[in-house]
């Protein structure tokens, strides 16, 4: 019996967007990150705010050990070829060489940790509340002299390992414990472990990713998008699901990321609604915390562009939108022409494999790269399947480029609960926001910026004991 046969309309592809290196020349852009910052230099080069030369950091370590700090300075001046990802990574030519600006250690800002730590971790039951508790009075010390340094350095040996998470009942994680407590002092903050960036063998991939999130935690901007869609804010809804005794045992932080038309931006703000349904650990909003959360998103963007109302909104969930909350978001942007609200859904069956022409009489055969990254799909009405992932062809070194390696690239399932008009418009800008996340080297990850840090947000939000109504910056949380 012969099976019956599913026609699809026709895909797209929609080309690699570009970064822009530049804020006035639109001839200062490549697709490739890290081609762009060699060629160009980084975006906020030529802006009057500019990160200030050179950038210091203030630094934290194990008694003894500041020579590691030394070091890493005088790799991150050095020139590194790549051993890795050589169809991707280029050259690193030296820091100051990239963004313009020198790394130096601020010679006011720094704390030797005490020699007896090793045997204190050593003897502890609970190593990780003693390695706290000692590096969060080592970061206090620094505070009082802020002025003196811009981003603050952990240094962390791999003998401190055990003390890097907590036991298997205990919600702990060393990294979330000291952002989240950084944040809160407005501290960028740097954790140099040695396992992940002293003894990695490509020191290459180390200087590029160490070297963009230095100068990002310092304030800088590398890229920004080009061709972007001028007059419309991004929002990402998120959610921290926290534990709480005085309300129930748990309670939802609602998070909502804000970027402009550029990608730029990176400010959060954080609200707690006060009626929240939760459906397996998916919190659902009412219309009035909704609203009230949009509400707040439209003055942190207002802020940043001289009180100005977006022409266009896009709002970006990892889940379904309900009745309640589309009309929430309604009541709070009346005023913007165009408001499209998008379920960005990971989990998918879907999968796609590229199938070359051939002269065979069966066909085509299967390509030997997977499908195009960009490859969009309209499937139903409201649905549309985005590979954010797949092969990058010409984009590195004129070659096919697959960021992952190995295995089917699944695409995402967007499925849109308001907006109007065809599907490119909405794929082509989370493409681009894939581009957009600063903290490291990659040409993209799955995920548009809007969504890919609330995971992030979400561990290190519900660690924060006292959650103050203002906006933050990602960058504290990177």
């Amino acid at each position: 019996m012969n099976r019956p046969t599913l026609l699809f309309p026709a895909h797209t592809r929609l080309a690699e967007p570009k970064l822009l290196f530049h804020p006035t020349r639109e001839e200062d852009s490549h697709e490739h990150p890290l081609v762009g910052l060699v060629q160009y230099g980084p975006f906020s080069r030529s802006l009057v705010g500019h990160v200030m030369e050179p950038i210091r950091l203030g630094t934290v370590v194990p008694a003894g050990e500041s020579g590691v700090v030394d070091q890493i300075l005088r790799e991150l001046e050095g020139r590194h070829q790549p051993q890795e990802r050589k169809q991707y990574l280029i050259d690193f030519p030296g820091f100051s060489r990239v963004f313009g600006v020198r790394l130096v250690r601020a010679p006011q800002a720094h704390v030797e940790l005490p020699a007896a730590l090793d045997q204190e971790l050593a003897r502890a039951e609970r190593p990780h509340y003693v390695l706290a508790e000692q590096l969060t009075r080592s970061v206090s010390v620094l505070r009082s002299q802020q002025h003196e340094f811009d981003v603050v350095l952990v240094y962390l040996p791999v003998r401190w390992a055990r003390a890097f998470v907590g036991g298997p009942e205990e919600d702990f994680d060393l990294h979330d414990h000291l952002k989240a407590t950084t944040a809160m002092w407005g501290m960028p903050l740097q954790i140099l472990r040695e396992d992940k960036a002293m003894s990695y063998p490509c020191r290459c991939s180390v200087t590029w990713r160490l070297g963009i999130a230095l100068y990002c935690k310092a304030g800088g901007v590398p890229w920004k998008l080009a061709n972007a869609e001028r007059d419309t804010a991004y929002i990402g809804v998120s959610y921290a699901v926290r534990s709480g005794e005085q309300r129930g045992g748990r309670f939802v932080t609602c998070c909502s990321q804000v970027f402009d038309a550029d990608g730029a931006g990176l400010e959060f703000i954080l609200y707690e609604p006060g009626d929240v349904r939760l459906e397996r650990d998916n919190p659902y909003l009412s219309r009035a915390d909704m609203r009230g959360v949009m509400a707040r998103s439209l003055a942190l963007y207002q802020r940043r562009h001289a009180g100005r109302v977006p022409v266009h909104v896009v709002v970006h969930k990892s889940t379904p939108f309900t009745t309640e909350e589309v009309d929430g978001c309604f009541d709070a942007w009346r005023s913007a022409e165009g408001l499209d609200l998008v379920h960005v859904q990971q989990d998918t069956p879907w999968r796609g494999v590229k199938i070359e022409s051939a002269s065979s009489p069966r066909g085509g055969v299967v390509a030997r790269y997977p499908c195009d990254r960009g490859t969009c799909l309209q499937i139903g009405d409201r649905d549309a399947l985005l590979w954010t992932q797949g092969n990058s062809a010409g984009v590195a070194s004129g070659r096919n480029y697959y960021k992952e390696g190995k295995g089917i690239p699944r695409p995402l399932l967007l499925r849109r609960f308001a907006g109007h008009g065809t599907w490119d418009d909405g794929c082509r800008a989370i493409l681009g926001l894939t581009k957009m996340d600063w903290n490291n080297d990659g040409l993209y990850d799955r995920l548009p910026v809007t969504l890919g840090y609330a995971g992030v947000l979400a561990r290190t939000v519900k660690r924060i004991a006292k959650l103050t109504p203002r906006p933050y910056q990602l960058r504290l949380f990177m």
